[in-house]
């Protein structure tokens, strides 16, 4: 459905039934994210959640009228928890809206109930990280221009951001196989514009870490043991500041646990959701 949220029409979908409590999950990949993982990951909690997924202003098949920053975008989340009628929200991001979601924490006390992370980072030295990362490994052959204008926010058009995206996706999963690889990029949606605000704009600035420890929900951070672009090291460092905060690494995951070890990240979901008051 279409649902204007502070000037800005967004695609949402909401899954479960009226009356439970409700979770807003954050897409990552500003710019390449849409609502297409979040459902598939939290989808299956419609029977004990109302599931809210939804195309990030500049993202999927949403408006895209700027600003694309993380104030914005974490006060669209608060939009459509308004809009949802409830006053508490457990919020979830995986990567980029990992950060979403802890901008919503900080910004939202009073509406966030609990919050759920993956592969995430708390400050945007990861991005150094993962050039060192990139350096080492020898899954693929690196073209340094394209991996530069990428990661820089230069990126020219949607096609380009396709095809930049296609390049460096091998390097994601624990187990790497192509054909999965290529498929998603095919069905993915490319947003440019978007894309470089995030590393033009967002990232030069962006360091939570000062401002995690005033963080009062509970919260489960994951993390798969061989993501390359928010190293376990950086999911330690949120917990360790998030004072209500439960770490668990999934070893047999790159960046995306929830797809790598569905079963398990569900039942660790659960049994987080469980404890909530």
């Amino acid at each position: 459905m279409r649902v204007t949220i502070n000037d800005n029409e967004l695609n949402v979908e909401v899954l479960g039934d009226k009356g439970l409590p409700v979770l807003i999950a954050h897409h990552g990949g500003g710019g390449i994210g849409s609502l297409g993982e979040p459902k598939a990951t939290f989808g299956p909690l419609a029977d004990i959640f109302q599931v809210v997924v939804f195309d990030a202003r500049g993202c999927g098949l949403s408006e895209g009228k700027p600003p694309f920053s993380h104030a914005q975008w974490a006060a669209d989340v608060d939009g459509l928890r308004e809009w949802m009628g409830v006053d508490q929200i457990v919020v979830t991001g995986g990567s980029y809206g990992g950060f979403i979601a802890m901008e919503y924490a900080l910004a939202y006390p009073e509406h966030t109930r609990a919050m759920i992370l993956r592969d995430t980072s708390p400050d945007n030295s990861n991005l150094t990280r993962a050039f060192e990362n990139a350096r080492e490994q020898t899954r693929i052959e690196i073209n340094w221009d394209n991996f530069n204008r990428y990661w820089g926010g230069r990126i020219t058009d949607d096609q380009d951001l396709k095809e930049r995206w296609a390049e460096i996706i091998p390097l994601y999963d624990f187990d790497y196989d192509p054909i999965k690889s290529n498929a998603a990029v095919e069905t993915g949606i490319y947003r440019h514009e978007a894309h470089n605000w995030c590393f033009l704009y967002n990232m030069p600035n962006y360091d939570l870490r000062p401002q995690l420890p005033s963080v009062t929900c509970p919260t489960l951070v994951t993390v798969g043991r061989t993501d390359w672009v928010t190293p376990v090291s950086y999911a330690e460092t949120i917990a360790e500041l998030v004072p209500n905060s439960k770490l668990v690494v999934f070893e047999k995951s790159g960046h995306s646990p929830q797809i790598e070890e569905f079963d398990l990240f569900q039942e660790v979901m659960r049994d987080f959701l469980a404890t909530l008051d």
